[in-house]
């Protein structure tokens, strides 16, 4: 193995400041706690050179160096293995689950959000085994979307990158009105706007702390989120056996009374078909761990654990807590109608008509502190991907700005300024507004997990061409390739039914009109992310690369070659049977 890329790959190696050719390379740990906390303002100046935490000097030559600047933003490695890991399993149940569930049960019955979400969650299971692989071995600032832009096509990558940008752009605006219609179901004496100022004022001063900001806060509430989701499982099971406290709905045995009575489908295979997207936007976040893993100091060590934590999540919070859902609320309950805020979440039905005192203040809390996270979630996934598309040539030079703090300053403000969208709630046509911005986030989700599936599938076949052995691969995504063929079938699947719904929603349109504007309010990204392909065309002309000229050695993370993995890996083996299974279970 070449000493200096051993060197550069080795998350132990001692940093320098001086390369061999008497290169400086700024060292954030010479900082002060406050610069690095990012709360003086010295944080808030640029960053000078490649930070010590992305780059070893060492042996490298001057052309390896000025290779790694050039394609690596300075985002300090802050995220601990107990951050990265949290941020997979609980980092996107928010409001998908807590209140977007209702809206789906209303729509397609019980047995349709069951299909829906197991059917998302099998293709998001292969999306994070394909991130897992890739991210491993190019932990690359900008996640995917530099992935996209290596393996796939430049053009294409721009149109990944600015519609993955909008779709959290617009979901901030939508969290913060969702926290405000949450804190309403306590007092609705306070203005909703006053509501929206005070979680944006929230976000901002969380975002003041950069990185171990996000991490910090999305650790202690995914903490909160699974212990809520936890319990609620629980007593769920106990309701539906008839355990529940006398004189409430559950003080006897419910079973599965409610799959034949209003039944299990709602409107049939149309209602299954409208509950794919809302599917989706409860599993989206869940690659941030792709984007996060630059961030992280050892991905090799943090990713597997974090990437098998999704099967887990999948299982016991989503599949688990929605059939309990099912079970104990008929689709008929006329509190699921919109499902836009806490009072419809069937969380907190479920403990009302227990009659459970406390505990749906508890779960609308923490629907409360979820919307938060997935707002604080909204500006580290916007920001990290314009500052992405700024470095490579996509956006205004001004977004590669990054501070001492490891802050992306002004791509940060950028995903902050779209806030204020939320303040339309208070007049009239705020609702028309919302319906478009959720419109245009809608499929957003669907098109990136289809092209980091793509990505995948293009690496393999790179890999292959330059005459790598799959052996060489510090991790191995669980169904290979095939599984990133199945991911890309089940996206196009999702489209289509999505178009079908489009066309002909459910409950039928009266008119043409009608019939436009709920295609367009169903399937609107789908045209914006075609606009900003052709767009990115247009612009720099480029084409899809063919497999021989896929740069595979930049930004390479793992050197080992065959016949060190084969001994890596039967060192493994050779431990003690209960250790290579919690392995394989949890971690890598």
């Amino acid at each position: 193995m070449d000493p200096g890329k051993e060197k550069f790959n080795d998350a132990s190696s001692s940093r320098s400041e001086i390369g061999n050719n008497g290169n400086h390379f700024y060292d954030p740990s010479k900082e002060s706690i406050w610069t690095r906390l990012g709360v003086n303002f010295e944080s808030f100046k640029r960053a000078p050179g490649v930070t010590g935490d992305r780059l070893v000097a060492g042996d490298l030559s001057e052309a390896e160096i000025e290779k790694i600047k050039s394609e690596t933003p300075m985002l300090q490695a802050k995220m601990k293995k107990r951050h990265l890991t949290m941020i997979a399993v609980g980092g996107s149940i928010g409001t998908g689950l807590f209140v977007g569930s209702g809206s789906a049960l209303k729509i397609g019955g019980p047995a349709a959000i069951l299909i829906g979400w197991i059917i998302m969650g099998v293709m998001l299971v292969n999306v994070t085994q394909a991130i897992g692989e890739m991210s491993i071995l190019y932990p690359l600032s900008g996640g995917f979307y530099m992935l996209a832009n290596r393996f796939l096509d430049p053009g294409f990558a721009f149109a990944m990158g600015w519609n993955y940008f909008l779709q959290w752009a617009v979901v901030l605006p939508l969290e913060i009105t969702v926290a405000g219609t949450t804190v309403q179901y306590w007092t609705e004496k306070v203005p909703i706007a006053v509501w929206i100022t005070v979680f944006w004022v929230v976000i901002m001063i969380l975002c003041l702390f950069g990185t171990l900001g996000y991490a910090e806060e999305e650790f202690w509430s995914s903490c909160l989120k699974l212990l809520i989701v936890v319990m609620f499982v629980f007593i769920g099971i106990i309701c539906i056996c008839g355990g529940g406290p006398t004189g409430g709905e559950y003080d006897h045995y419910i079973g599965g009374s409610l799959w034949q009575n209003p039944g299990a489908f709602a409107n049939g295979f149309q209602g299954v078909c409208a509950v794919f997207v809302t599917a989706a936007f409860s599993f989206s976040g869940t690659e941030l761990v792709g984007l996060a893993a630059s961030e992280t100091p050892n991905p090799r060590a943090t990713m597997p654990g974090a990437v098998k934590g999704t099967f887990w999540r999948i299982t016991v919070i989503y599949v688990t807590s929605l059939t309990i859902i099912g079970l104990l609320i008929p689709w008929t309950d006329e509190r699921l109608l919109g499902g836009t805020s806490a009072a419809a979440s069937p969380f907190v039905i479920t403990l009302d008509n227990a009659k459970i005192p406390g505990l749906n203040h508890l779960v609308n809390a923490t629907i409360c502190v979820s919307v938060l996270s997935i707002g604080l979630s909204c500006v580290y996934a916007g920001s990290r991907t314009l500052t992405a598309l700024a470095e490579t040539g996509y956006a205004p030079r001004i977004f590669t700005y990054v501070d001492k703090s490891s802050r992306p300053l002004f791509s940060v403000i950028a995903v902050l300024l779209f806030a204020p969208i939320g303040y339309v709630n208070v007049v009239a046509v705020g609702d028309t507004v919302f319906l478009w911005l959720q419109a245009i986030s809608g499929l957003s989700v669907l098109f990136t997990w289809g092209a980091i599936c793509l990505c995948h599938i293009r690496f393999r076949r790179a890999w292959k061409v330059q005459g790598h052995s799959t052996e060489e691969l510090p991790f191995k995504a669980m169904g290979g390739v095939w599984g990133s063929w199945l991911g890309v079938i089940l996206v196009v699947i999702v489209l289509i039914a999505q178009f079908y719904v489009a066309i002909w929603p459910v409950g039928g349109v009266s008119n043409g009109n009608e019939r436009a504007q709920s295609f367009f309010e169903a399937y609107l990204a789908a045209p914006i992310i075609l606009a900003f392909w052709i767009g990115g065309y247009l612009w720099k002309r480029t084409m899809p690369w063919r497999a021989h000229e896929i740069d595979l050695d930049t930004g390479r993370k793992s050197w080992l070659t065959v016949e060190e993995m084969r001994q890596y890996r039967a060192d493994r083996k050779a431990a003690p049977s209960y250790v290579r299974i919690y392995r394989t279970l949890f971690t890598n």
